[in-house]
């Protein structure tokens, strides 16, 4: 049958600690699992979080998992999920990838997301040490620089978004340009957009063959088709992402991008499944990631109290 919970929380980042630290408030017997695969692995340091900025991420994480030690409600595992469905008798099912089993009563997914790298060589030995999706957690410490890139390939080869990132990077260089990877048209569309509205921006149509992490801080130099080559503080740049995992699917959920949820407190389409952080948000940012498990580690309780006396819950 398996070890049976209140609630089972897939995800040990930020959302799915954030929802664990609100329902040991409540008292309810409770599984975390965690994969150990984080969005943010490769990061030294997180920012924007008071309290915790320029710290590791590991450290938030084993911190905020030994602050939970001292209710005696949550028992942690370290497993890959390989399904989760919901039995005939209502309860959820989980089962690790070595088939051990945990049932429970309401689950939480704070599975996240993985980033889709575009087809260019040396992009993903170059990423986080320097080409930066989020210029709130990453370029600060390259203000001063003369010049930098910015990837307009992608979620991000549309002109206002390009522009969007590249102004951004401007508060870190002294010139941005924007690099279209082959793509004319973007190229055309950009020049105009900057001759309407001028900035300190430069735009490159040619074709990246390959890209190289320099040694100095940040650098990276593009190598283009043509034989040349440039180097920048750093390369700006979001690359699409997906869904980490298929429990979504699974459970059978709405899925648009993200796992669809409702608010407040982040219910999915099925009843009983919530979900937080990157997998139910556009807005991937570790505070998001803590509001998110916050509501969703409050709505859980709620329901199963509410359907403990028969009675009808706040939402």
């Amino acid at each position: 049958m398996g070890s049976q919970y209140d609630i089972i929380i897939v995800g040990g980042g930020p959302a799915g600690l954030s929802a664990a630290s609100s329902i040991v408030r409540q008292d309810h017997k409770t599984l975390l699992i965690d994969s150990g695969k984080y969005r943010n692995a490769g990061s030294k340091h997180m920012h924007t979080l008071p309290s915790w900025d320029h710290e590791d991420p590991e450290k938030f994480r084993a911190t905020s998992r030994a602050g939970l030690e001292r209710y005696g409600s949550v028992t942690v595992e370290n497993a890959e999920v390989a399904s989760l469905k919901m039995r005939d008798d209502g309860l959820f099912e989980t089962t690790a990838d070595g088939g051990k089993i945990w049932v429970g009563k309401k689950v939480i997914l704070a599975t996240g997301v993985e980033d889709v790298f575009p087809d260019i060589p040396g992009y993903a030995e170059c990423w986080i040490s320097g080409i930066f999706h989020c210029l709130y957690c990453h370029g600060w410490e390259e203000r001063g620089a003369s010049s930098a890139g910015m990837l307009a390939e992608g979620d991000t080869s549309v002109v206002i978004v390009a522009l969007h990132f590249a102004r951004q990077a401007l508060r870190m260089a002294d010139q941005v340009t924007l690099y279209t990877n082959g793509n004319e048209k973007l190229a055309e569309d950009l020049t105009t957009a900057l001759e309407a509205a001028p900035a300190p921006m430069t735009v490159n149509a040619k074709k990246i063959t390959k890209l190289v992490k320099a040694p100095e801080r940040s650098r990276i130099t593009l190598e283009f088709e043509d034989g040349t080559t440039t180097t920048e503080a750093f390369l700006a740049h979001k690359p699409k992402t997906k869904l980490r995992g298929d429990l979504a699917q699974q459970l059978g959920l709405e899925v648009a991008g993200c796992i669809k949820v409702n608010p407040p407190f982040n219910q999915t389409s099925v009843k009983g499944v919530f979900a937080a952080g990157d997998c139910a948000s556009p807005m991937q940012t570790v505070t998001a990631a803590l509001h998110g498990g916050t509501c969703a580690g409050g709505g859980a309780p709620l329901q199963i109290q509410a359907e403990m006396y028969n009675q009808p819950a706040i939402f």
